[in-house]
């Protein structure tokens, strides 16, 4: 039998050789990706919020990376039903998720046999807005000051309605917390995406709504509804004029959500990487003051940051589903 015996300094020549290829290989599949359509989950009906982030960084990846970035719309169960279909979907890059706080980081606390886990199951890529919710009311509701709507609603127990993009969204949780914190007997109406929901909203089918800014700023501004205060802790630049809940007469309240970028956990690095570097590339001076002028704030970043925040967020709905005794699914 013939023996062969390889130098030391051979099997690292070798083993450099090796790795150069991978790194080679690896740096021209990045160059090539995508090198065809990709498709862009938004888990609600179109016309929210999400659906309109989710076409606007579409439109912008498709211009940069020379490929079609196609929004598929798959609403139901909170986001959960099309937040599963991109947890479980190939991890190849061709299949990203555009998604917010009721299909990520309230959902586990929402549903007992939740399909996917959040932190495990997707890749965050980046954030890409933070955005407030506004306490919106249909114009035949007669107040105009959340000490008004206060009186109105204890003296009409369980007859004022509300709207959320589904269960678990924030509009739902920050409708909890209010009901929670002020004593006040309304009833949730979900609906299918927040495009819907401000449908039955401006229809007068629901009174009011904890809406996400984006989707209320136009109809505001018509006249076809009525702001009463922010749910954040600090008034935005598109309302300046508009007080918040907290200083209204409810301290401490606070209520805010975000849309970002994920990808199937196992999808390769150097796409996270690419994908990451490209939605920060597509937040130009232009399009950050769009989204300022919608009520967002532009929130981009590494995906370490983007998971951290996911973590917090998750504790900290986990606790406003406990002590508002909402009811798990």
């Amino acid at each position: 039998m013939l023996h062969l015996e390889v130098h030391p300094n051979m099997r690292k020549h070798f083993l450099f050789a090796t790795l150069s290829l991978a790194a080679f290989a690896g740096a021209a599949f990045a160059q090539e990706y995508p090198s065809r359509h990709v498709r862009m989950i938004v888990p609600y009906s179109p016309g929210g919020s999400n659906d309109l982030i989710g076409r606007l960084i579409a439109g912008r990846l498709a211009q940069s990376m020379r490929q079609q970035f196609v929004v598929e719309n798959r609403p139901g169960a909170g986001g959960t039903i099309g937040a599963a279909m991109a947890a479980k979907a190939e991890p190849d890059g061709y299949t990203l998720l555009v998604a917010s706080a009721g299909a990520i980081t309230t959902a586990p606390s929402m549903y007992s046999k939740l399909p996917f886990d959040p932190l495990k199951d997707l890749a965050p890529i980046t954030n890409i807005v933070l955005q407030p919710n506004v306490l919106v009311v249909h114009p035949s509701v007669p107040v105009k000051t959340l000490k008004e709507f206060i009186a109105l609603a204890k003296a009409n127990p369980g007859k004022l309605s509300y709207g959320s993009s589904g269960v678990g969204a924030t509009q739902h949780l920050a409708s909890e917390l209010f009901s929670m914190m002020t004593g006040c007997d309304i009833v949730h109406v979900p609906y299918k995406g927040g495009g819907p929901a401000m449908v039955g909203i401006r229809s007068g089918e629901i009174d009011f709504m904890f809406s996400v800014l984006p989707t209320a700023v136009p109809l505001i501004k018509s006249g076809q509804l009525r702001a009463v205060a922010m749910t954040t802790a600090r008034r935005v630049k598109a309302f300046p004029d508009l007080p918040t809940v907290h200083e209204s007469g409810l301290p401490g309240f606070e209520i805010s959500g975000f849309i970002g970028l994920f990808a199937p956990a196992k999808v390769p690095q150097f796409i996270q990487s690419k994908l990451n570097a490209e939605v920060m590339k597509a937040m130009t001076p232009d399009v950050q003051e769009r989204l300022v002028d919608l009520g967002l704030e532009v929130d981009v970043g590494p995906p370490e940051k983007f998971k951290a925040f996911l973590r917090d967020d998750i504790a900290r709905y986990a606790k406003i589903v406990k002590a508002a005794k909402i009811p798990v699914q």
